[in-house]
């Protein structure tokens, strides 16, 4: 495989950003439904960006939701205050070798900026696709992403940690990297879903990238 480009997930791919997002979700949305909310009960609605979950949760205080949710999702980011060790030098790597570099996630613009602001990244990423409130939109980030840079998905590989994203690289025809190396991440999960690679640790992807090149 001729790599040219690698498309990045954020939320566990890039740093343990979920119990930050969870957290975050608690604070803004419970005060306003009256009722505590599991992790589950969350993360059930995760699929569409952070304002379509906040409209799911809480659709008659949804600007009031998303409003106190990117507050609490910044104030609360010291507990998640860089990326996944090892993370920064792949990107310097991927850099050097001349590889082009993009992020599809399914945030939001406003906490994928504030989260690559934090992790001081921001420059290494060519473009950025973010989530859309109507449900997943990676499929179409990811395609518009090959579509600019000008690259086919052969020459791709996207790097993300979910089973979903299994699923859309599968029907998209781009290799995947599933990164099983966040502590968030059930690699059980993404076994049976015969991911074209998986890695358990930031280390071995990078050793693996370098053989690559």
């Amino acid at each position: 495989m001729k790599l040219r480009s690698v498309i990045f997930d954020l939320d566990g791919t890039i740093a343990n950003t979920l119990p930050l997002c969870i957290a975050a979700f608690k604070k803004s949305i419970e005060p306003l439904l009256g009722k505590t909310l599991s992790d589950e009960e969350i993360i059930a609605t995760f699929g569409p960006s952070e304002e379509g979950t906040i409209s799911k949760l809480i659709p008659h205080h949804e600007e009031q939701g998303v409003k106190d949710y990117l507050y609490h999702y910044q104030n609360l980011h010291y507990t998640c205050p860089v990326v996944f060790p090892g993370i920064k030098e792949l990107l310097e790597l991927l850099h050097h070798k001349g590889i082009q570099l993009a992020m599809v996630t399914g945030k939001g613009p406003q906490s994928t900026q504030v989260s690559l602001m934090q992790f001081g990244i921001e420059p290494y990423f060519e473009l950025l696709e973010t989530g859309s409130p109507d449900g997943p939109n990676k499929v179409n980030g990811i395609r518009k992403v090959l579509e600019r840079l000008n690259v086919t998905a052969q020459e791709s590989l996207y790097v993300g940690d979910a089973p979903s994203d299994i699923r859309y690289c599968k029907e998209i025809g781009i290799p995947i990297a599933a990164a099983a190396w966040a502590d968030t991440t059930n690699a059980a999960e993404l076994i049976p879903l015969q991911p074209d690679y998986i890695f358990y640790t930031v280390e071995n992807f990078k050793e693996w990238i370098i053989n690559s090149l």
